[in-house]
């Protein structure tokens, strides 16, 4: 018998508003999370009015445009999470605003659920948004909308959360842009693969082709074209250099307008409104854990608070990962997927597939939210297929923060998950030093360079030769070109007020 406080998800839902379509309505980021928000309460299966009179909490994904400490090109409300309310008609009485990082979807269900099956909450509404193509069209326009609203009441504003993954040498050294970030630590990990450049571009393709084939079956889809591993890698006009060692088809695909939405109510209060069982949906595993931060890390290249998460997330369900019926691995870049596989020992082309969506980089990554349109899917499979599990992983900020799922129609007891022991551990383990300023010889262990920002600019994460502290350094993008493989080359770094910067030891 399973106890009534058992959180179970009730409805899913998603909403797109595609700016080249004829049906185009100019949607805000507000509009999308409401029209999300309402699809999920109508797919509880029982009145609209009912369900969403139920919710007692909303919590907002933080979207893009509030991401940061500077101005919404086009407006934004005071209090995102009760705008989505108002639209709603309700008022729940406590709402919430996530930190920034592709793991906050994943991360507040288990929290609330975890609310929930202590007895302290009934029912939460989980919505998020971004409206990037529709701001990034209008900015520099005079007929741009104007998104500003003013709503108040209580919010539980949780900040940016940049100050676990970002620091001020980063930002000296421009490690700010997702692509730059990644970068450095696609190229760590294809060092200590063994492989060349060229060979490491189309293993990301061989590993980003099926993710194609999903998403040409997606209707929310931004890009559904099936693609092979040899175009996605070809560096051409069409898929020029983003970021080395990434071509455009592969980077998160942010030029999007959608919103996700859940929610999740206590069996007993699911029950008492009605809601069918077909529709119920339980969270059997979960943890969330956070990295070290980045130049801190052993192994530049990998993340093991990902592999962690999973297989506590699947300990918590009473699974292995071979029992998994369905996955989606958060797939901003490359190495996000090929982490989460080099650590579980999951092949990168299992015949299970690694997306239910098609991915970031071709369903689209809808700013912080994407991974709420995996547990819309992942839910909808499960529904689909009684007794299966499904697997969501969200990555957050430089693989710094990762929250995972497992779902199933099966009904078992809630079951805490050891999250923040294994936490613990990892605030314990061994860290690299690095220093901020940098003189004197040294070797290169990982770079980028940026091509498709001015100025174009190389990038290098290097070791001294003296104590093999880690540092940041600048370089001439050419320089880094002119080698096969620039990493493992001797620099010369100098320290400066602005930063550090490298040349190449001839």
């Amino acid at each position: 018998m399973v106890d009534s406080r058992t959180p179970v998800v009730v409805g899913v839902g998603q909403a797109i508003d595609r700016i080249d379509t004829s049906d185009y309505r100019q949607m805000s980021s507000v509009d999308l999370a409401a029209a999300a928000a309402r699809a999920a309460l109508e797919d509880t299966g029982i009145r609209y009015t009912a369900a969403a009179a139920s919710v007692q909490l909303i919590a907002g994904v933080r979207q893009f445009e509030i991401s940061a400490p500077v101005r919404a090109p086009l407006g934004r409300s005071d209090n995102y999470p009760r705008s989505v309310a108002r639209r709603l008609g309700i008022a729940p009485a406590r709402a919430v605003l996530e930190v920034v990082g592709g793991q906050g979807p994943q991360h507040l269900l288990t929290e609330f659920a975890a609310e929930i099956a202590a007895g302290r909450l009934e029912s939460v509404l989980i919505t998020g948004s971004d409206a990037i193509s529709t701001e990034r069209y209008y900015a520099g326009r005079d007929d741009k909308p104007d998104f500003t609203e003013t709503v108040g009441g209580q919010l539980e504003d949780r900040g940016f959360g940049y100050e676990s993954f970002v620091d001020d040498n980063l930002i000296a050294h421009a490690v700010m842009g997702a692509p730059t970030q990644y970068g450095l630590l696609e190229n760590a990990r294809r060092a200590r693969v063994g492989a060349t450049p060229q060979q490491y571009r189309l293993d990301m393709g061989k590993l980003l082709a099926p993710f194609t084939s999903v998403a040409a079956k997606n209707p929310l889809a931004a890009a559904p074209v099936e693609r092979s591993a040899e175009e996605l890698a070809a560096v051409t006009d069409a898929n020029r250099m983003i970021c080395d060692p990434f071509p455009r088809l592969m980077v998160a695909r942010d030029l999007v307008n959608l919103g996700a939405a859940a929610v999740v109510m206590s069996l007993g209060r699911a029950r008492e409104l009605g809601v069918p069982d077909d529709k119920l949906v339980y969270l059997r595993g979960h943890a969330d854990l956070e990295e070290q931060t980045l130049l801190a890390r052993p192994d530049l290249g990998a993340a093991p608070t990902a592999w962690a998460a999973a297989r506590e997330a699947l300990r918590v369900a009473g699974i292995g990962i071979d029992d998994l019926t369905t996955l989606d691995l958060y797939s901003c870049f490359p190495v996000a997927v090929f982490n989460f596989c080099d650590g579980t020992g999951l092949a990168t082309d299992d015949p299970r597939g690694l997306t239910v969506t098609g991915g970031l980089p071709f369903f689209g990554g809808p700013g912080n939210n994407y991974s709420m349109h995996a547990i819309a899917e992942t839910v909808a499979r499960m529904r689909e297929q009684p007794g299966a599990f499904g697997l969501v992983g969200a990555n957050g900020g430089i693989m710094s923060k990762y929250s995972v799922g497992v779902y199933s129609t099966t009904p078992a007891p809630w079951a805490p998950d050891r999250s923040a022991e294994l936490q613990r551990a990892v605030v314990a383990a061994p860290r690299v030093p690095s220093r901020a300023r940098a003189d004197g010889p040294a070797r290169i262990e990982t770079y980028t360079v940026r091509h498709a920002f001015e100025p174009r600019t190389g990038l290098v994460v290097g070791r001294l030769h003296a104590d093999d502290s880690r540092f940041l350094a600048l370089m001439a993008p050419e320089s880094l070109a002119a080698v096969d493989d620039p990493i493992g080359r001797d620099i010369l770094v100098t320290s400066s007020e602005k930063g550090n910067t490298a040349v190449m030891v001839p």
